[in-house]
């Protein structure tokens, strides 16, 4: 096997089972559930008919509280086997997008899906027209979603009329829907060759091959950096079709629903206010030129001249053994989530036993990776495991997500609808504990090596999160014009990161086909801030923990069963955190910044 293979594959790596919920999509249980699910759907636009939950123009009456308790149970009801019917069949899109099979009946799921998202929008405007408060009075079930139900009666100002909403809901299937799977389908297809310095070469999955990013060889690192370059135009064309259809189609909807700006949707969407958010992006700029300074002195212990050429942003130290088997690996994650507490160590234990992850990269799956839940409190987990320490953070961070689905397991499918950005909260404050924990422990180079590997994690989430968002912004101001093409996308990509990397990035090097990858841009629009939201306030919520462990974590669950139903300002305020004051967030990047300081002062010493 080849250094390349070795770097990237394993006959020992997980992959998930889902054979236990249904053999096959031609078992009996499967063809059973799915047209269960199929009926279920039907009978709950009839329940919404019947009972006339939509905008009405009426006092509140006796009988609403027993509709309310019917019409919320029963769509709570039908969302939870949508759920594990729709993960049941992606966890074999997401790991084979060439089965035309599971291709097709995700299909017919978004067509299902798409038949409940205006019965959502009615539930809004019924609630809205009644009264929250008032129906809470009448109903033991709104009285337990009053979080949601608020919410709901507050996007009303942003729904288009009954008609439009189910219109919509019904075209975006062959609209967005499609068009950001054709993204997924292309990328995840996608296959690359290695060209070495000696001549040899290799063909690998594209996930393989960004995995190669953190391999110790620099010349490896560099003939994947450059294969990226050959490979993702040939599919550029595809994507480019893809972006400007899914912009100029959420453009349309924006107006259509009143919004300012997308922005002020994405906020929306997130549970956070404008005032945070703001307070959140100054903290942010103001931190670019630390971030830059650890560049530099990352780009100094590569031995490349001033700044940081690309394919070394991920690299690990030189001369610093960075290779870690799966074993080694996963063996860090349980030791660091057991000095948190033995519910969080057991995770790993369950994740494992039970078949929840799929870490080897192969050609057909998705590139990255993510958490999704599956049944009752179980989920699955994908990775692309590059035996690399950055492989076991994100594993981390992957089984944090995977923590947080067992707090909401007992929550109804209204209550656990998590906006992104404190979806993130368990994962990131599971990935400081494997870092934390490192930091204690070691000394000298080795500590270097972790303080150079969660940099480069940071670095991403705050800075090339910061270029993916002036990206996006602006592809949204001129996609209300026109369409753009591949070279003034790859132009704009490049602009974006010159803006967040500046003089720390060797900008010859720049990447401008960061938009073609990112299945960020294909599905939920500004699904980049929420990261670094995630991030910082992960990071405010372990410094609470370590000023009172016990207090931290007999409120811990409680907060993460309630990120769907609770604002990011109410959340934080349960922790005594005021996310609204830049101070919070600048605080949060001091964390950061002492971490650089100590590299900087590591790097230049030893």
């Amino acid at each position: 096997m080849t250094d390349t293979a070795s770097a990237t594959t394993s006959s020992a790596l997980p992959r998930w089972s889902v054979a236990d919920v249904h053999e096959s999509f031609d078992s009996r249980t499967f063809k059973a559930a799915f047209e269960s699910f199929a009926a279920d759907v039907s009978r709950l636009e009839a329940v919404f008919d019947e009972s006339n939950v939509r905008k009405v123009d009426r006092s509140i009456e006796p009988s609403d509280g027993k509709i309310a308790d019917d019409v919320i149970s029963h769509y709570n009801r039908v969302m939870d086997a949508g759920e594990v019917l729709g993960a049941y069949i992606y966890a074999t899109v997401s790991t084979d997008s060439r089965d035309e099979s599971a291709q097709g009946l995700l299909s017919e799921i978004e067509v299902l899906d798409a038949r409940t998202s205006p019965l959502l929008a009615r539930l809004a405007e019924w609630v809205k027209s009644l009264g929250v408060d008032e129906l809470s009075a009448l109903s033991t079930e709104a009285a337990e979603h009053v979080g949601p139900l608020l919410r709901l009666a507050e996007r009303t100002a942003h729904q288009m009329p009954e008609e439009l909403e189910g219109l919509y809901a019904e075209l975006s299937t062959t609209g967005s829907s499609s068009w950001g799977r054709l993204q997924a389908d292309v990328t995840s297809q996608l296959t690359g060759t290695i060209v070495r310095p000696d001549g040899s070469s290799d063909t690998l999955p594209m996930p393989a091959i960004r995995g190669l990013a953190s391999h110790p060889d620099e010349h490896l690192r560099r003939a994947a950096y450059e294969a990226e370059m050959v490979a993702w135009p040939s599919v550029a064309v595809a994507c480019a079709a893809a972006m400007n259809s899914i912009k100029g189609e959420a453009n349309v909807i924006n107006a259509r629903r009143h919004w300012g700006s997308p922005l002020d949707a994405s906020l929306f969407a997130n549970s956070v206010s404008r005032k945070t958010f703001e307070s959140m992006q100054k903290a942010v700029t103001d931190s670019l030129p630390d971030f830059r300074r650890w560049m530099k002195a990352k780009a100094a212990a590569h031995n490349n001249t001033n700044a940081l050429p690309w394919w070394n942003l991920v690299a690990p130290l030189p001369n610093v053994s960075s290779s870690v088997t799966w074993d080694e690996g996963i063996a860090l994650v349980r030791s660091a989530f057991a000095e948190y507490s033995d519910n969080l160590a057991g995770l790993v234990d369950r994740s494992l036993a039970e078949n929840w992850i799929d870490a080897e990269p192969r050609e057909g799956k998705v590139g990255g990776a993510f958490c999704m839940s599956f049944v009752d409190d179980r989920s699955l987990v994908l990775l692309n495991w590059t035996g690399s320490t950055e492989s076991a953070q994100t594993t981390a961070h992957e089984l944090g997500h995977a923590y947080h689905n067992t707090q909401l397991a007992q929550r109804t499918a209204l209550q656990k609808r998590l906006p992104m950005a404190l979806a993130e909260t368990a994962s990131i404050f599971c990935e400081t504990l494997v870092v934390e924990a490192g930091l204690r422990k070691l000394e000298g180079r080795e500590r270097l090596a972790l303080l150079d590997v969660d940099l480069a994690g940071s670095n991403q989430v705050v800075v090339d999160i910061h270029s993916r968002f002036l990206f996006e912004t602006e592809v949204f101001a001129r996609r209300q014009r026109r369409s753009l093409g591949v070279s003034e996308l790859n132009e704009l990509m490049l602009e974006s990161q010159q803006s967040a990397y500046g003089d720390g990035l060797d900008q010859t090097t720049a990447h401008p086909h960061m938009w073609v990858l990112k299945p960020h841009y294909y599905g939920s629009h500004f699904y980049n801030w929420p990261y670094t939201y995630g991030l910082l306030f992960g990071l405010g919520l372990y410094s609470q923990y370590t000023r009172d462990p016990e207090r931290f974590r007999h409120g811990y669950d409680t907060l993460l069963s309630r990120a769907g139903m609770d604002t990011a300002e109410q959340l934080g305020q349960a922790f005594g955190l005021d996310v609204t004051s830049e101070a919070f967030w600048t605080a949060s990047l001091d964390v950061i910044r002492q971490r650089i300081d100590n590299y900087v002062a590591l790097a230049t010493t030893l």
